[in-house]
């Protein structure tokens, strides 16, 4: 089954670098929630709001490196509706950080992901999720 049946179903170094914690805690050493790391700027002025519809690339990795999924891969960009549950908690917190055109790396703890079920066979329990990810639209608008 292919990366996006779940996600619908539930879910270089500049100046302009950001790092998001939305949600912060947890014992030394570790994180809870999700983490937005700016690879390369968007607009910087145009940002998702609950209920856009949004087209994003994206390719999601395991700590240890491994790749589960990509829509580069595929070769067709990723459409969901924002901020209403059909990607994971990481998702629907950490892109709505980001502008559009944005490059940027989500880090997401098991909590915000796929928790203690996880996703087998690919997807462990209680894994952390690292996202590389661009946004390509947001509604009608795409990004230069």
């Amino acid at each position: 089954m292919a990366w996006q049946t779940p996600m619908r179903a539930c879910i270089g170094t500049n100046a302009f670098r950001m790092r998001y914690s939305l949600r912060g805690g947890g014992a030394a050493g570790t994180f809870m929630g999700v983490e937005v790391k700016s690879l390369e700027p968007g607009d910087g002025k145009t940002f998702p709001k609950k209920g856009d519809m949004l087209t994003m690339h994206y390719t999601g990795k395991l700590t240890s490196g491994a790749k589960f999924d990509s829509s580069l891969d595929r070769g067709s960009p990723f459409k969901f509706q924002i901020g209403v549950g059909q990607v994971i908690k990481g998702w629907d917190e950490g892109v709505m950080r980001m502008s559009l055109g944005e490059k940027a790396q989500l880090r997401i703890s098991p909590d915000y992901g796929y928790g203690a079920r996880g996703f087998p066979p690919v997807i462990p329990a209680n894994s952390e999720l690292i996202f590389d990810v661009q946004l390509l639209g947001i509604n009608n608008q795409k990004a230069n």
